[in-house]
């Protein structure tokens, strides 16, 4: 189906609308061939705020890219509704078709070889974008939350939300194994990865009770691809920093990053310089969100979503590095590139009650479900106030806990981030500069650089 209206209502001095125009001209000099690609970075990362005007324009480009098709979401709501797009980060040391990396990325990656890692969700974001235009959200899921698995993969009753996929895709392997008949390894692979994307999505549906209606999955690798093609890359830290697992190395203040850096900026959850900085998976997870905002920033004072020579040469770093869903509608939601810019994307981080220990031994995320629940509800759908007087940000600071989620049989209060004091509610940052993005429990809107721990 042609959508034209959101196209045509286009003044033809927008920069969105001349870059159109190119890529019609550029088409009407080839034969056309409609392309299935979009782009994304993983951090997840260079999300949508970057991939938003790519999103359209690539259906456009005569480009060969591996980036795949998945039938793990069948019908998804169209962008003249409001949408909720989850975003999955693996943290496999392979391609999207489980081949190996080129030792270059693995040493940039610092991250092992492709013996490690695995098919968890260790990312994990869901974008909302309303129909009208307001301001999108994100909600970081924190990887280490434990909760009910949809469909007890594996026999997984409960365990972290990032283990959906990978325990889902174990168990689907095995058994098309079994059943191969004239199925190529190929074809069995990527059917078990879908099984894993589905029992992801079902089980983060479940979790926070909202449906989601497309995905965009994407490797370790694809994040670097994209920071080699935009470097350098501006960020701030508020303090200096160092960690020998991730290769992070960090002054102080405002600052920019090549590629290996921008990797060890979002991958660093600790610091082994003993200089007591403390950092978590939390701390992490606004680093992402704090990453994502200082992109946004930087490549529209740039230019770059409406130079398609950049935008090439983006979407050609990502090839074999990501999967979307088959109904996601790329050309409406490249029409959506202001709203993600001009709007400034709200970033929320979902709160935890305590660390904790499973009835396994491992380390987790004591959740209270319905309490996470009533959250994103609101911030998927907020009620107007009824007082005069600016309502204050949204922050995820944890709530008082009544009936909270099955709690695994050992707690760890000792590092309870509930224990940290809530930052104090942001006012809206400019459009550009330095602003303090606070701690992890509050929210942060995008529109400049924030200074993250």
């Amino acid at each position: 189906m042609r959508h034209t209206t959101d196209r045509e209502a286009s003044a033809p001095n927008e920069p969105f609308h001349d870059l159109y125009g190119q890529l019609i001209a550029q088409d009407r000099r080839r034969k056309f061939r409609r392309r299935r690609i979009t782009v994304l970075s993983m951090a997840l990362v260079v999300v949508l705020v970057l991939g938003a005007g790519i999103f359209a324009l690539t259906t456009y480009l005569g480009i060969e890219n591996g980036i795949k098709r998945s039938q793990a979401i069948d019908g998804g709501a169209g962008l003249d509704q409001d949408v909720n797009i989850l975003l999955m980060g693996l943290d496999s040391r392979l391609d999207e078709n489980g081949n190996a990396l080129s030792q270059e990325e693995y040493d940039a990656l610092h991250s092992g070889g492709s013996d490690d890692g695995g098919y968890n969700s260790n990312v994990l974001m869901l974008l909302h974008v309303p129909k009208d235009g307001s301001t999108a959200t994100i909600i970081s899921i924190p990887r280490d939350d434990y909760v009910e698995l949809v469909g007890h993969p594996d026999g997984v009753t409960e365990g972290k939300v990032k283990q959906a996929y990978g325990y889902a895709m174990d168990e689907a392997m095995r058994t098309l194994k079994a059943n191969q008949g004239s199925k190529s390894d190929a074809e069995v692979y990527q059917q078990a990865r879908d099984a894993g994307r589905k029992a992801e999505i079902k089980t983060v549906e479940n979790f926070l009770n909202v449906k989601v209606d497309h995905f965009v999955e994407v490797t370790m690798s694809a994040f670097l691809s994209v920071a080699k093609a935009v470097a350098p890359i501006t960020v701030c830290l508020q303090e200096a920093t160092k960690d020998t697992f991730s290769g992070a190395d960090f002054k102080a203040g405002q600052q920019q990053l090549n590629a290996q850096q921008a990797v060890a900026f979002v991958r660093q959850r600790r610091d082994t310089s003993g200089k007591g900085v403390f950092l978590t998976d939390l701390d992490r997870a606004r680093r992402q969100q704090a990453f994502i905002a200082s992109l946004a920033t930087q490549l529209k004072q740039k230019g770059t979503f409406t130079d398609l020579g950049k935008i090439q040469g983006i979407i050609g770093a990502l090839k074999d590095k990501m999967a979307v869903d088959q109904s996601l509608n790329l050309i409406d939601f490249g029409l959506k590139a202001k709203q993600l810019t001009d709007n400034h994307t709200k970033f929320v981080t979902l709160p935890i009650v305590e660390f904790g220990w499973s009835d396994t031994g491992e380390s987790v995320n004591i959740v209270d479900k319905g309490a996470i629940q009533a959250q994103v509800a609101e911030l998927l759908a907020p009620q107007p106030t009824t007082s005069a007087a600016p309502a204050p940000p949204q922050t995820s600071a944890p709530p008082a806990q009544q009936g909270s989620q099955k709690a695994p049989a050992q707690q760890a209060p000792a590092q309870a981030p509930a224990q940290q004091a809530p930052a104090p509610a942001q006012p809206s940052p400019p459009s550009t500069g330095t602003y303090d993005a606070g701690d992890w429990s509050s929210s942060l809107l995008g529109g400049g650089i924030p200074c993250v721990k």
